[in-house]
């Protein structure tokens, strides 16, 4: 049971990255701009509107978890827990690495990682919630990939 319960989780995280995705596209940039837009603005202070969606994810998560416990149905608590574990994942890679909203994770050389913000970068080039790209957080267009490593193998040619 050990083992489908890990697979449960697992494949919850993953198909999370794709909930992010349509979430980001269609709902974020879509008919909730006015919450997500000052992600795009830059504005002062260390909370934004868009800090909302926190709970928007939270809150299916939670409710996962608690009804599966008091109803004894376990996939839902391993659902629950994987929509969780996706949450960490993007509050560490979005707000702590990309936006470096603590100082954590500074200065990674992983060529991933550098993709991700690159990607990230390039989506926030664009200020108005038209004509978005790059919208998933953890799958990284193979452009992105290859010109991190390019810029590695660059770095390393010149030491």
């Amino acid at each position: 049971m050990v083992g489908l319960n890990i697979i449960i989780v697992v494949g919850t995280f993953l198909f999370m990255e794709f909930v992010a995705w349509a979430t980001h596209k269609y709902v974020m940039h879509g008919f909730l701009w006015k919450i997500h837009e000052d992600h795009h603005s830059h504005g002062p202070g260390i909370l934004e509107k868009n800090d909302l969606f926190l709970l928007i994810f939270a809150i299916p998560s939670w409710l996962l978890i608690m009804c599966g416990l008091m109803f004894k149905i376990e996939f839902l608590v391993w659902i629950g827990v994987g929509i969780a574990v996706y949450g960490v994942s993007y509050f560490l890679v979005h707000d702590v690495f990309i936006h470096r909203r603590l100082s954590w994770f500074r200065n990674s050389k992983n060529v991933y990682l550098q993709a991700i913000r690159k990607a990230h970068k390039v989506h926030h080039k664009h200020l108005v919630k038209e004509d978005g790209e790059c919208f998933g957080m953890l799958i990284v267009p193979f452009k992105y990939l290859k010109e991190a490593r390019r810029a590695q193998k660059a770095k390393k040619g010149l030491g």
